[in-house]
């Protein structure tokens, strides 16, 4: 366990629980998600060893409840993780279309993302291996994308 682990852990429950009631928090997965973008040109999945609150969770208390059983190899197939990047994108940006342009809703839909993302990933984690979801991660998998497209790497 990583001494940034132990810090970002509480910023899950902070987003799903405490976004709940102050939906503007749904802007903290926003800035996330732009700054793991950004770090993943030039460091690939760092963000999700070191930084992830969700990855955090898993490790530090889901490990503890898992099951510890294989994936299915379907699941982590290219073709099956932009398949759940593009439902998870386009199911987002359809809800931000819908929003009526209110930032309290777009803010309830980020943190209802980061809910639901949670509870598929704590289903999965008990299920099979606790970090089962980091293989269908679609930020994940859009940092791996964004990381090849680096010229330094070539």
């Amino acid at each position: 366990m990583k001494k940034s682990q132990l810090i970002m852990v509480w910023f899950l429950p902070l987003i799903v629980i405490g976004g709940l009631f102050y939906p503007f928090l749904g802007y903290l997965v926003v800035a996330m998600m732009a700054f793991l973008l950004v770090l993943s040109f030039f460091e690939g999945r760092y963000w999700c060893r070191n930084f992830c609150p969700r990855g955090a969770f898993l490790d530090i208390v889901l490990s503890k409840a898992s099951r510890n059983r294989p994936f299915p190899r379907l699941l982590s197939s290219q073709w099956f993780r932009l398949l759940a990047l593009t439902l998870f994108m386009g199911f987002l940006v359809y809800r931000i279309i819908n929003s009526g342009g209110s930032a309290v809703v777009i803010g309830a839909i980020f943190v209802g993302m980061c809910l639901i993302s949670t509870i598929i990933a704590i289903i999965m984690g008990i299920l099979t291996r606790h970090r089962a979801w980091c293989a269908i991660c679609p930020m994940g998998f859009l940092q791996e994308k964004v990381h090849k497209i680096n010229p330094s790497r070539r």
